[in-house]
């Protein structure tokens, strides 16, 4: 999702609209977290104005996040809405925290969609119904589950003397 500042000149007085369907898979990457992103769906608009463009987008898809119980695939919807404004000089005055300064002649929307994602994504995600599913694994590269079984535990005969002398002193 690339504009050049020419054309979005060129688009001042028709306006746009945006409804594209972008592939950002590679955010994977910034977060191992992340097992799957489905194509993501933008649609908006954009408001011109002096020096600045202003995007009203719509951020839609699911990403597949482990559960953080069992580690099975969990599909989690996304639905952000967010308001971004690109300043074409660095006179900038705007009371908007989503606000970036737009350097060299291109727009590019697909970093600040990613960065919106990434920001969305949850601390904990919890599977609903686990039935059938396969559950956390019981091994991997090196490693192992293993039942934990109670060890009587038993006198060392060296010492059983001194448990002996402890009664004696009681009665």
């Amino acid at each position: 999702m690339k504009w050049s500042v020419h054309q979005l000149q060129k688009l001042r007085h028709k306006g746009l609209n945006l409804d594209e369907t972008i592939d950002v898979s590679q955010i994977k990457e910034r977060n191992p977290e992340i097992r799957e992103v489905s194509p993501i769906r933008v649609t908006g608009r954009v408001d011109f104005g002096t020096n600045r463009y202003t995007f009203h987008l719509t951020i839609t898809g699911y990403l597949i996040l482990p559960c953080v119980r069992t580690l099975v695939d969990v599909k989690y919807p996304l639905s952000i809405t967010t308001t971004e404004t690109f300043f074409t000089t660095s006179e900038w005055k705007s009371e908007d925290e989503n606000f970036h300064i737009l350097e060299g002649d291109v727009l590019d929307l697909t970093p600040v969609i990613e960065e919106c994602i990434l920001a969305e994504i949850p601390m904990q995600v919890f599977a609903e119904d686990i039935e059938g599913k396969e559950t956390a694994p019981t091994s991997g590269t090196d490693w192992e589950v293993r039942e934990h079984v109670e060890v009587e535990q038993k006198i060392d005969p060296r010492l059983a003397g001194l448990a002996k002398f402890f009664d004696k002193q009681d009665n």
